[in-house]
């Protein structure tokens, strides 16, 4: 019999959508097109064009010994290039935003190869080699695990994002890194994600509606989402998991 991976519990559309964000072999339905030269601008990294920086020789002129687990493991293009490791930081709204810090890192472990995710106060991050993290910021930026208004891209002074939304929709940025053209109704970036200026602004397109959001959302919430507890399920699964847990702290005899 052949197993078959289980990515999350519930029969709510929040626990759907975790688990088909999370499962490697779904593909990630995608609802816009930044270009490489906007993304790699958005970072902040290194000037459009340039040559990436290195950590390290490319693997091949590298004289290294004979070990069986470079044999088994494929090293992705970045690490054999040599590239240094650079980051990208995502906060995302409790206000119906398509994903949330601990699921990116999950769907990220499941989907992508060479990685570092960490799950902050409100935050993510994702940390690799340098092509590599473009290539899978752009997976990230342009399918449905980002809305322009509800996710933001920001390496720095995350904090005050999801207390409330503007009059506008646009989540708090201390350091406007995006903003909404009131005539286009497009957001766009005017600063990289650690709050530099650009010299060019990037856009990101126009914030999903509140019906799109709802349905593609992996956040529950009782006031504007899917309340936690309508799913019985879900319910079930996190309390066995509180109980097996509190047991082992105690560590019983039986």
């Amino acid at each position: 019999m052949a197993y078959k991976p289980q990515y999350g519990p519930g029969s709510s559309t929040i626990a759907d959508n975790r688990r088909k964000y999370m499962d490697p072999a779904s593909k990630l339905e995608k609802v816009r097109d930044i270009t490489d030269e906007d993304l790699v601008l958005v970072l902040g990294h290194r000037a459009p064009g340039s040559a990436y920086k290195t950590a390290h020789p490319p693997l091949a002129e590298q004289q290294e010994p004979a070990c069986p687990i470079r044999k088994l493991v494929t090293p992705t293009d970045g690490a054999k290039a040599g590239d240094r490791i650079r980051y990208i930081q995502f906060a995302d709204s409790m206000y119906n935003a398509p994903c949330h810090p601990y699921l990116r890192s999950y769907l990220e472990a499941y989907k992508f190869r060479g990685i570092d995710p960490g799950t902050l106060s409100g935050r993510q991050i994702l940390e690799c080699r340098e092509r590599d993290l473009e290539k899978y910021s752009k997976e990230l930026v342009n399918t449905v695990l980002f809305d322009p208004a509800r996710t933001a891209i920001r390496g720095c002074t995350v904090h005050g994002h999801s207390l409330r939304l503007a009059e506008d929709g646009m989540m708090f940025d201390m350091l406007q890194r995006c903003v909404l053209d009131k005539k286009s109704g497009i957001v766009k970036y005017v600063k990289d994600q650690v709050g530099v200026p650009l010299d060019k602004e990037v856009k990101v397109g126009k914030p999903m509606d509140e019906k799109w959001l709802k349905a593609h959302s992996g956040i529950f919430h009782s006031l504007v989402g899917v309340p936690f507890r309508s799913d019985a399920e879900y319910i079930e699964y996190v309390q066995r998991v509180h109980s097996l847990r509190t047991k082992y702290g105690f560590m019983p005899k039986e």
